[in-house]
Formats: C-alpha cells, structure tokens, sequence
C-alpha cells in the first residue's frame, strides 16, 4: 500500500514519466543506429544525416511530451486551448520563427537538397562544409575554421557544390617538425598514383576530361590540436563512387606515410608522461 500511495503522489508521477521518456528516447536512437549500421541501401553521408536529424526529433518530442504531462496536472489543456481564441493566437505568433524553422528543415531534409558534409554557399556569402544538420538549423565549418549556425528561416539562397558530384578531401596531421618541401613532395606522388589507379571516380566533363583531378591543396590548417598542421589532397569525384574513392585515398595517404617515414603529429603532452 506505501507503494502505492507513494507512485499516486504528483511529484513521483512526473518523475517516473520523465525517466521514461528519457529511456524511450535512449531506446529509439540505439534502434535507429542499429538499424543504419545493419543496412546498407543507403550512402554514409546520407545515414549520418538522417542519424543527427531523428537525434534532434528524439529530443524535441521527448520535451514536448513531458511539458505536456506536467501541464495537465495544473491545466485543462483541452479547455484552455479551444476556449481561448487570444493565447493560440499569441502562442502561434511567439513560436512562427520556430515552427518555420522545423517546417523548412523537414523540407531540405526529405527533398535531400542537403546532407552531412555537403559544402555549401549560404546567402552568397557564408560557404563552408555541413558538420551538423538539426531540426532548426545548420552548422557550417567555413575554411577559417570557424563554426557557423544558420536557422533554416534565415537561408534565402544556398548553393549546393555536391549534387551530383562529391569533393573527396582527406589529409595527413603531420608533426611541427616535418619538413614542409618533404611532405609536399609526398603529397603530389600520392595525387599522381590516385589520378593513375583511381581515375575512374573522378568527375567527367561533357569531353570526358576530369573537371577536378586528385591534387594536392598543400598546408590546410596550422595547429591542429596543438599538434601539428594538416595536409591534404582533394578531388571532384561521382556522387556514387565518394565513399569508396575516399576510403582508397585513405589508404594511399597512410601507405605513403609510412614507407616515406612522414613525422606524424603525436600528442606531446601525453608522452612526456609515460
């Protein structure tokens, strides 16, 4: 009977309820994370959108249902919501930014004008790559290296360098210590034997010249985690073939570090300690 009376009690009601939307929500994002790595319909860079979306509608839904359920215990929300023409009125004026943003997210979502790592040119001026998609807005990492927010209800024009085509972008954190003209070297025999063995993934003109060979962008960051500066080589290749042109130039990058003996970029402040 103490159970009983005690799981009757307001708080303890909200409590439990609240424990189990969190292990609902848990629950729904492990089962959607299993389901996409079980499967293979669907591209990495298409799974990985959809993951960081159903993420955010996981954690949206969760919230709103537990507001909803503590409400009602104060509320009658049914009467409240009907009978007063004046607060839906002021609750749809409050939250249109919002409503906009989750309307025109699900649009670029389903209409796939967007997904996980597009690069892209917001508004004419703000260009960099997609590093997270959510309900209401994007993150963009422009070249700076800074990380851009941009709700979906301020974007009035994008341009998407992806479609169609996939800019395959890998690169070597080498240590401060490298001698730059060495890996530099390195770097264009690695786009040399990509262009040679790998030639087919890359993106053709109307003349079926490559529009991007595999080359070498050279020196992309400095101070990479405080460990040393990034190399990198970078081409246009077919939508379909990005994965597995970006999973040999991997290989071919590590190949050549290790049989050149390139200094890769080691955590200094760890190892002084073992």
């Amino acid at each position: 009977m103490f159970y009983m009376d005690l799981f009757q009690q307001v708080p303890v009601k909200i409590v439990t309820v609240a424990l189990l939307i969190l292990l609902t929500v848990y629950l729904t994002r492990k089962s959607i994370k299993l389901f996409f790595d079980k499967t293979s319909f669907l591209d990495e860079t298409r799974e990985e959108t959809l993951k960081q979306f159903a993420k955010q509608v996981t954690k949206a839904l969760g919230i709103v249902f537990f507001f909803i359920y503590v409400l009602s215990h104060f509320f009658e929300l049914g009467k409240l919501l009907t009978s007063s023409v004046v607060f839906v009125g002021a609750v749809a004026l409050i939250f249109q930014h919002i409503i906009r943003d989750y309307i025109m997210g699900l649009t670029y979502l389903f209409e796939r004008q967007i997904q996980h790592g597009d690069s892209v040119i917001i508004n004419g001026k703000l260009q960099g790559k997609i590093e997270e998609i959510s309900m209401r807005h994007l993150k963009i990492r422009q070249q700076d290296g800074y990380l851009y927010t941009v709700s979906y209800s301020n974007i009035t024009e994008l341009q998407n360098g992806t479609r169609g085509m996939r800019r395959v972008n890998e690169s070597l954190v080498l240590s401060y210590t490298q001698n730059p003209d060495d890996a530099f070297k390195v770097m264009e025999e690695v786009a040399q034997t990509c262009n040679e063995k790998y030639g087919a993934y890359l993106l053709m003109d109307k003349n079926g010249v490559p529009v991007e060979s595999f080359k070498s962008t050279q020196i992309t960051e400095l101070n990479v985690d405080l460990k040393g500066h990034r190399y990198s080589l970078s081409g246009l290749v077919n939508e379909a073939d990005f994965v597995e042109a970006s999973r040999n130039v991997r290989y071919e990058l590590a190949m050549a570090a290790y049989e050149t003996g390139l200094l890769m970029a080691e955590n200094h402040n760890v190892s002084q300690y073992k």
